[in-house]
C-alpha cells in the first residue's frame, strides 16, 4: 500500500502549495488613495484510495491507486481602508456579481466623501 501513501502525499503537497495567505487575502486594490482588500473563502475536498489484487485468469498480481478532488472559491468580504486611515469590513452577500457591486458602492462612497470634503 506504499503507492496509496505516495499518491496521498503528492495530493496534500499540491493542496498546500495552492493554499496560502495570498489565496485567502487577495491583492490590495488602490483606487484614488483608498485601499480595497478582498477576503476569500476556499473549500476543498478530496479522497484517495488504492488496492491490490490477483487476476483469476492469469494469476498475476496488480495494484492500483487513485485520487480525486474538487474545490470552490468565493469572495466573502472587503477590507476597506480609506485615505484617512479609517478601516472597515464590508460583507459580501453572494457571488462575484455582488463583489463587484460592493466595490462599485465603496468607490462611489469614497468619491462622494472626497467631493464633500473638497467643498
Amino acid at each position: 500500500m506504499e503507492h496509496v501513501k505516495d499518491v496521498l502525499k503528492t495530493s496534500l503537497e499540491e493542496l498546500e502549495r495552492v493554499l496560502d495567505t495570498k489565496t485567502v487575502v487577495g491583492e490590495p486594490i488602490v483606487i484614488e488613495g483608498n485601499t480595497l482588500i478582498p477576503l476569500i473563502s476556499i473549500g476543498f475536498g478530496f479522497g484517495a484510495g488504492g488496492g491490490t489484487g490477483k487476476c483469476k485468469k492469469s494469476d498475476e498480481e496488480g495494484i492500483g491507486a487513485g485520487t480525486g478532488g474538487g474545490g470552490g472559491i468565493r469572495p466573502v468580504a472587503l477590507v476597506i481602508i480609506n485615505k484617512d486611515g479609517d478601516v472597515r469590513v464590508e460583507s459580501i452577500k453572494s457571488g462575484m456579481a455582488s463583489a463587484f457591486e460592493h466595490i462599485g458602492e465603496a468607490v462611489g462612497k469614497a468619491m462622494q466623501k472626497k467631493q464633500e470634503k473638497d467643498k
